[in-house]
């Protein structure tokens, strides 16, 4: 009797060419481990739901009285029981399903006791947060992790394959590439600087040192954990998140949105074809338009629009009577979501670049335009998030940088990052993903505490 997981019970089932009825399978024993999702029996016949955690899809184990030991025990095994099952492998291939199990032995390992809160209903999102050591067990947090691993898979395999480097930065760092001061500062002791002997924070992005590569090893990513202390409590906002920061070499910002571009195509088709059960589920569940959507923007080429026109377009929804909560509509504003909202789902109906935005609502790295007042970014814009990428060409005109780098007074302690300009730099671009984000808009989750394991928002640590 050999020991199989779910998945590859699955993969014979469909497997029609080697594991078949007639090669012998069909009615082989197999032993199995794993948790009951539900139990219920007829008084002589009972099936359990059954998941092992190595596939998204249930198995039923099927338990007859008459061929089973301790009937009556088995019919009061709980949801959330953890048990061990011997049994015959049987194609059903007129069910629902490709096979069941026909149980011939089903012993408990852990039980669960009559407390246990995921019984089979409904819960909403909100009494799931409250639950975040349990959740994972529910259907949508189940999908949700599975796709959030197949995700990150994704983003591996696209840089890999293109031949970007992955470099590791560090998470304690002394300066705010951003520039906004939302940091969370490290303290040991009373005093601030008394382990590194100065001042240091969590890491607000890995873009600054991970240029360093770029002028060494030309294309490169990080894929980490960020720290943003930002009060806000919107549904795409937390104060620790993951990001992915590719640099590319020799590369201006059209290089750079052709990156970004090919970049998120390559991961929502990896996705579809990795985890067609789990988006089936959120096509159903969660938004009836995702597949919809996903395979419009795989087939798309996204737009570029000037930020000057976006903010023509908004003054003009504002003529035309649209309310935005936000409604002094003026160049120079650092747009909203609420404002990217409107120009990717109102008016573009898809995804949109937003290019050249005015320089003094932007980081002190990115490059100058000719115009003196705009700077060489983009931001992608896409339904339901709004902001989902941010890039930019950096400036590598050592002169632009410095000045740049006096006037907010950030030059010290980033001359290292000056030195990247005089020692052999090169125009270079990068951008930022956020992963979770990145997540939501593909699974069509609409909140960023849905789909991190342990969500970290202002006022809420529980865990």
């Amino acid at each position: 009797m050999d020991k199989f997981l779910v998945r590859q019970l699955y993969a014979i089932a469909y497997d029609k060419k080697s594991k078949t009825a007639e090669n012998g399978f069909n009615g082989a024993e197999v032993a199995l481990e794993g948790w009951v999702r539900t139990n219920r029996n007829n008084g002589s016949i009972g099936f359990i739901e059954f998941n092992d955690g190595t596939c998204f899809k249930n198995v039923q184990i099927v338990y007859d009285q008459a061929k089973v030991k301790d009937f009556a025990k088995i019919s009061k095994l709980a949801t959330g029981e953890a048990i061990a099952v011997v049994g015959n492998f049987v194609f059903t291939p007129n069910a629902k399903q490709p096979f069941e199990i026909a149980a011939k032995e089903i012993k408990s390992i852990g039980t669960c006791l009559e407390d246990y809160p995921l019984q089979k209903k409904r819960h909403s999102f909100e009494f799931l947060r409250d639950i975040a050591h349990l959740r994972p067990r529910a259907n949508t947090f189940n999908a949700v992790n599975r796709v959030r691993n197949a995700l990150a898979m994704a983003i591996h395999t696209y840089f890999q394959g293109e031949g970007f480097m992955w470099v590791h930065t560090p998470i304690f760092t002394a300066n705010d590439a951003e520039g906004a001061g939302e940091t969370f500062n490290v303290y040991t002791g009373k005093s601030p600087d008394k382990f590194f002997g100065r001042p240091v924070c969590l890491t607000v992005s890995g873009q600054l040192h991970v240029e360093t590569f770029a002028m060494a090893f030309r294309d490169v990513y990080t894929f980490g954990p960020t720290f943003r202390a930002e009060e806000s409590h919107t549904t795409t906002h937390a104060s620790e998140f993951w990001m992915v920061e590719p640099e590319i070499a020799f590369a201006d910002l059209n290089d750079d949105m052709k990156v970004i571009e090919a970049s998120l195509k390559f991961c929502i088709d990896y996705v579809l074809k990795h985890c067609p059960d789990e988006m089936n589920f959120f096509n159903s569940m969660i938004d009836k338009t995702l597949l919809d959507r996903l395979k419009h923007v795989l087939n798309s080429e996204f737009k570029r629009l000037d930020y000057t026109d976006a903010i023509k377009l908004l003054e003009e929804a504002v003529k035309n009577g649209h309310k935005f909560e936000n409604k002094n509509i003026k160049w120079g504003m650092d747009l909203q979501t609420e404002h990217e909202r409107y120009i990717t789902e109102q008016v573009v109906k898809g995804p949109v670049f937003i290019i050249n935005y005015p320089k003094d609502i932007k980081a002190f790295y990115m490059r100058l335009n000719d115009d003196q007042k705009t700077v060489a970014a983009c931001d992608l814009l896409v339904p339901q998030i709004g902001e989902l990428v941010g890039g930019s060409q950096r400036e590598e005109r050592y002169d632009y940088l410095k000045k740049k780098m006096d006037e907010i007074g950030n030059t010290k302690g980033l001359e290292w990052y000056l030195d990247l300009r005089k020692y052999g730099g090169c125009p270079h671009a990068g951008f930022g993903i956020g992963f979770d984000r990145l997540l939501m808009y593909v699974t069509g989750m609409g909140n960023i505490r849905d789909v991190q394991p342990f969500p970290r928002t202002p006022g809420s640590v529980k865990y």
